[in-house]
């Protein structure tokens, strides 16, 4: 069972999908085939997971003409790095995520990042000192040369992710084809009203990636709090006969957020799709709104100093200054 929201293409992109960040070499074959089987019609990729090719190999095999799935009735994101922000390069970095995931087009191409890393074949191409080697190539010409791809039918829409209101609204107002999506980290220590509300009033749907707190990324401390923890969710779980997952993936499709949860375990991609049995009370809804910390758990971090500081701070076109 799933249900759908309706993009700015007319496209009807389902609201629970399977994310694929994280998931390592032999495991996320088997976690695509999971979902597909047990109803996901919506998976969520990019070229940076160093994964797809194991995704298309779980594709293959369950999508396509005589197969349990048609292409028609799946949804398949990717998105563009860092490193292939030059126009020139947009093209070549789509057809080979496409051929990867041996698919003749993709539902949805996302920018993955306002910032241009310095082009070529490093995904994190490095200076002596560790630090990243920018490019200042604009994200404005980044999209013009995206724009090409849904011109070309290689793409059925493209969008963004990691980009503040700001950011988003520079986009719209050089669009030719206007972006349907923003995906960025969304949990309840992360609500994003404000970026929401924004998103909303302009007509880009927002996609939240970790939206269970991405408690198993690499660089977790023990001194962060973790969502999956929260008493105050467990006891909304426990009055809905739900688990705090489920809590949590039911607040956003309720607020109109279309969700990404990953795992590689067969029973808990079943259960993160069990959302639509049960709907939370506006005063679980209330409740769930009021944990917000403004907390990210997703920005890539350095030592400098002595001190742990966002490592694309100084890039000009980083997201993360603007309050929203």
């Amino acid at each position: 069972m799933s249900s759908f929201v309706t993009l700015s293409t007319g496209q009807r992109m389902p609201t629970v999908g399977l994310g694929t960040w994280k998931s390592g070499p032999g495991q996320v074959k088997q976690a695509v085939l999971a979902a597909l089987d047990c109803g996901y019609r919506h998976i969520d990729c990019a070229a940076v997971y160093g994964n797809e090719e194991e995704v298309g190999e779980a594709l293959a095999l369950r999508v396509g003409a005589g197969k349990d799935v048609r292409r028609d009735e799946i949804f398949v994101t990717s998105k563009l790095w860092n490193t292939k922000h030059e126009p020139e390069d947009v093209e070549e970095a789509c057809r080979s995520s496409l051929a990867h995931l041996g698919l003749a087009y993709l539902d949805l191409y996302l920018m993955h990042w306002p910032m241009a890393f310095r082009r070529g074949k490093e995904l994190m191409p490095r200076r002596e000192d560790g630090s990243i080697r920018y490019s200042h190539t604009h994200y404005r010409d980044t999209w013009i040369a995206m724009e090409t791809l849904v011109d070309k039918g290689l793409v059925k829409a493209i969008g963004l992710s990691n980009f503040n209101a700001r950011q988003t609204d520079d986009i719209l107002s050089i669009a030719r084809h206007k972006p349907v999506v923003n995906q960025v980290e969304c949990h309840p220590y992360l609500s994003q009203t404000d970026l929401l509300a924004h998103c909303r009033s302009v007509g880009v749907c927002v996609t939240a990636y970790s939206p269970l707190g991405s408690g198993d990324r690499p660089w977790a401390s023990s001194e962060e709090p973790r969502l999956l923890d929260d008493p105050r969710l467990a006891a909304i779980a426990q009055r809905n006969g739900k688990t705090s997952a489920q809590v949590i993936l039911r607040w956003h499709l309720q607020r109109g957020v279309v969700c990404i949860p990953k795992s590689v375990t067969a029973s808990r991609i079943q259960q993160n799709l069990q959302l639509f049995d049960f709907s939370l009370s506006n005063q679980d809804m209330k409740l769930i709104d009021s944990i917000d910390q403004n907390h990210r758990f997703i920005v890539p971090t350095i030592q400098r100093g002595g001190e742990t500081v966002w490592r694309d701070a100084e890039h000009p076109h980083f997201p993360f200054h603007d309050p929203y």
